[in-house]
């Protein structure tokens, strides 16, 4: 906050994320929440170590009404999601391993806002949205800043049964598949996990299988094996894999044992290529931004109007499209259609004739530009302003978390001083002034 002693006028979020310097940040209650298991001491410090800019210091505030349009934007997605015109369009372009539908949805979605004067924005979805449990921790490690703000770090009651709600997911998961029989084992997969740069989160999450009585581990997928019909880790039979791959389809020679696992349904995966086919997909934000093409498939006029405030137009970049395209880059923002963690995302403005080359040559969209909001901290007594979006993590079409990314530059990253990972609060859109004393 502001040294005055006379508070500032704190009336909206937007003025709080200006306003507010204040670091919000328990280091040692985050030890805890990270460290909460034997086999995770010295978590805290590997962090610091390793990855200095994985948290913030502070929160980013957002407005209720700002949070019911993030749920409700998600809602309608899904619901659009599952109507066959919109399943044929996304199913028809994708891989064979995306076809099966074996029950299960798919576990830690992730829907990427920036905000706008018109509201959130969509930007974006992931299947295999990383950073859940961390931004947990995170987020019970906070506390009120001055008296001033104390009602707005409401009580942590919901905080503390996420974490159960997050192996419920994973639980539901199974049923969806596997219905009342027992479930024993789940792998982590990721290529080469332990130097993923969200790596500690494999290890919360292993523990928190464990916590539930379920063998975990972590793996790279060439550690598995597929043999007599089973899905086999270190000689042991696999129940479940939870997803962190990249290659998204299972396409690639290292993932061979588990694909093949997966289509002849001995393992149940989450996040799925279906999952990914049908939501994660870039040119889906195409069809999602389509008003007509929405109706025709029988999309309600409640949710094709609020897709209409919060989708930003998408097109495919083509050859065709190539000149319109490149005149009115300054307004867009270029993705390739299986893009994860801004790689390979451009702002049109800073485009150059060889990545526009490169972007001609592949498989892109190009969006709306809608920049992202900015939140004002110190960093070594210096004011900055950062950049952040919102990350809404669901599950079955429930928001179960919101948080934030602090950045600067073209897109996110953890490589900014004060920026990483920041719990959002959520307060009222019209705060009452505090009284001066």
């Amino acid at each position: 906050m502001s040294n005055s002693p006379i508070l500032p006028v704190l009336s909206t979020a937007e003025s709080l994320n200006r306003d507010c310097f204040c670091r919000t940040l328990n280091v040692d209650r985050l030890t805890e929440q990270l460290e909460s298991d034997p086999s995770l001491k010295g978590m805290m410090h590997h962090i610091m170590q390793t990855r200095p800019n994985l948290f913030s210091n502070t929160v980013v505030f957002v407005a209720q009404d700002v949070q019911r349009q993030i749920e409700a934007t998600v809602t309608a997605i899904e619901r659009v999601a599952s109507l066959p015109g919109y399943q044929d369009q996304a199913l028809g372009r994708a891989d064979a391993s995306a076809q099966h539908d074996f029950g299960p949805v798919g576990a830690c979605m992730g829907y990427d806002f920036h905000l706008s004067n018109n509201g959130p924005q969509l930007i974006e979805i992931n299947t295999n949205a990383g950073g859940l449990l961390l931004n947990v921790a995170l987020a019970r490690s906070q506390e009120a800043c001055c008296d001033e703000l104390d009602w707005a770090f409401t009580s942590t009651a919901r905080r503390d049964t996420l974490k159960q709600s997050i192996f419920d997911m994973f639980s539901s998961e199974w049923q969806h598949q596997r219905g009342a029989s027992p479930w024993q084992s789940v792998v982590i997969v990721d290529e080469k996990p332990t130097e993923q740069y969200l790596a500690p989160e494999f290890e919360l999450f292993r523990q928190l299988f464990t916590q539930h009585g379920i063998n975990a581990a972590i793996a790279d997928p060439s550690e598995l094996s597929w043999r007599r019909g089973k899905l086999l880790h270190q000689g042991l039979p696999v129940d479940m894999v939870y997803n962190r791959l990249t290659d998204f389809d299972l396409s690639e020679s290292s993932q061979l044992a588990l694909r093949s696992a997966y289509e002849a349904k001995a393992v149940v995966l989450t996040p799925h290529p279906r999952a990914h086919a049908l939501m994660a997909d870039k040119r889906n934000l195409i069809a999602l931004s389509q008003n007509e093409l929405l109706l025709s498939w029988g999309a309600s006029a409640a949710d094709r109007k609020l897709l209409a405030s919060s989708v930003p137009t998408t097109r495919l970049v083509t050859p065709e499209r190539a000149d319109e395209l490149w005149a009115q880059r300054r307004q867009l923002f270029f993705k390739p259609v299986a893009g994860y963690g801004a790689k390979a995302a451009y702002r049109g403005d800073k485009l150059t004739k060889r990545v526009w080359a490169e972007i001609m040559d592949s498989d892109f969209v190009a969006q709306a530009l809608v920049p992202p909001s900015g939140r004002m901290i110190e960093v070594d007594g210096v004011q900055t302003d950062l950049k952040f979006d919102i990350r809404a993590y669901t599950y079955a079409g429930k928001v179960q978390l919101l948080a934030a990314r602090m950045y600067a530059g073209q897109t996110t990253n953890f490589r900014t001083q004060g920026g990483g990972f920041a719990p959002v609060i959520v307060v009222p859109s019209s705060v009452p002034e505090a009284p001066i004393r």
